[in-house]
């Protein structure tokens, strides 16, 4: 059973436009990009409050969520497309049994 893969790339604003573009290139069709809020191990880095001397540390800081679904065969390419245009964050592959498009009913392959 050939499955697709769903890619959730948890990474910074700033590389969010590098790894859509490379995308594009190798026909990746639909892409999400979702903003979420979120630490890792390490604390952020201090900010200064306001007007004074003063700085805080944030508990957590804004990320985006890129997803996409890819046939099996394009996941290392799309890893590796991923891991090219950031330096910083996670990756996680899930393997999809199903999709369908709700407006023409397609499903699997032919619905990405």
């Amino acid at each position: 059973m050939v499955y697709m893969i769903r890619i959730d790339a948890i990474v910074p604003q700033n590389d969010i436009r590098a790894i859509s573009d490379t995308l594009k290139k190798i026909n990746v069709g639909g892409i999400t990009i979702m903003k979420v809020r979120g630490r890792g191990k390490t604390a952020g880095p201090a900010l200064h409050a306001a007007k004074g001397t003063e700085t805080f540390i944030p508990e957590f800081a804004d990320k985006y969520i890129l997803t996409v679904i890819v046939d099996e065969k394009d996941e290392n390419e799309v890893v590796g497309i991923i891991r090219s245009n950031t330096k910083i964050g996670k990756i996680f592959m899930y393997k999809l049994s199903r999709a369908v498009d709700i407006a023409t009913g397609a499903e699997n392959e032919k619905a990405i």
